[in-house]
């Protein structure tokens, strides 16, 4: 969906109506709706809608009041973002205990490589604070003892530095329809395998036991269906023989980090989007810019005959 046009989201209990009140809200100030989709998860409802105010006759500020009031008396939470307001500029971190995702984005951000500013790290425990507070970036813990999280607290967290992009590095939790409702198509993980195989935990254990010759790694959005959501990057590499599960995390990590970064690249340089559940390159972007999966140097080693229908035909006869 083009970022031309103004994205309003609706979160909050499910209940009877709730459609109707916004959409008719929108109408009497003359903003038309392009795109809405809705779904409800867990008691939770969600709805986005893409619109055309470029006739609305009130003011910016008027538009959020207005929505701002109705969502205190529909009990939801409804939130504005106008086309100038788009551009993803403020980045979230979230880590548990692996340091080589969020070690690579520091580095790519300390050397002006992001076009985007990563204000804090939020992890669901302290291990990485202090790689955090090497780059200068502000950590918090939000999860107790076992590292359960508050997501209640993750989202104050979230609306207090203005977050435009949640970046999943390693953050070893699934994330609540709460929180993925929020940021929809604005939170990309990194998952150890070439999904859709292997979803869920443990990737690189799946991928031994299978004894898969080739595993990898995947940058995806996150949606409420664990590890389905949209592709954006992926990374392969060979699974040796008699390879044990710590031999392929570390040719995977490597991997995770480079995919992940990549897939943030795309998402800040507004490069992709996503369209009936996959991501595609906008059409006025080169190819050639990005990898997005294998080198091109693997299309050159491919064979490229036979092909069915189109091989030559040997009957015998001369």
């Amino acid at each position: 969906m083009s970022r031309n046009y103004t994205e309003i989201t609706v979160v909050g209990d499910d209940d009877t109506g709730l459609i109707a009140r916004v959409t008719t809200l929108l109408f009497e100030r003359d903003i038309n709706i392009e795109d809405l989709d809705q779904a409800v998860r867990d008691g939770v409802f969600r709805m986005t809608m893409h619109v055309d105010a470029t006739e609305m006759t009130c003011t910016e500020a008027e538009l959020r009041e207005a929505l701002h009031e109705l969502g205190e008396e529909l009990g939801q939470d409804i939130r504005v973002r106008f086309p100038a307001e788009r551009e993803t500029q403020t980045i979230a971190v979230l880590v548990t205990k692996e340091s080589h995702c969020l070690e690579a984005l520091l580095e790519a951000w300390a050397d002006g490589e992001l076009g985007a500013d990563i204000e804090v790290v939020i992890g669901n425990h302290d291990d990485l604070q202090p790689l955090a507070e090497h780059y200068g970036i502000d950590f918090h813990d939000v999860g107790d003892e076992k590292g359960t999280p508050d997501e209640q607290h993750l989202l104050e967290l979230l609306d207090e530095y203005e977050t435009d992009l949640i970046v999943l590095a390693r953050y070893m939790r699934i994330l609540g329809p709460e929180v993925v409702f929020r940021y929809e198509d604005r939170i990309i993980n990194v998952h150890p395998s070439l999904l859709p195989a292997f979803p869920g935990a443990e990737a690189y254990r799946q991928a031994r036991e299978d004894g898969v010759r080739i595993a990898g790694v995947t940058a995806h959005y996150v949606t409420t269906d664990l590890d389905q959501g949209p592709i954006i990057t992926q990374r392969a590499f060979n699974a040796p023989p008699g390879a044990d599960v710590e031999q392929l995390e570390r040719r995977g990590q490597p991997l995770e980090a480079e995919a992940l970064l990549e897939a943030v690249r795309l998402h800040l340089e507004d490069a992709v989007s996503v369209y009936r559940g996959r991501t595609e390159l906008r059409s006025e972007v080169d190819p050639d810019d990005y990898r997005l999966g294998l080198p091109k140097s693997v299309d050159e080693r491919l064979p490229d005959r036979p092909i069915d229908g189109l091989g030559d035909v040997v009957t015998g006869d001369d």
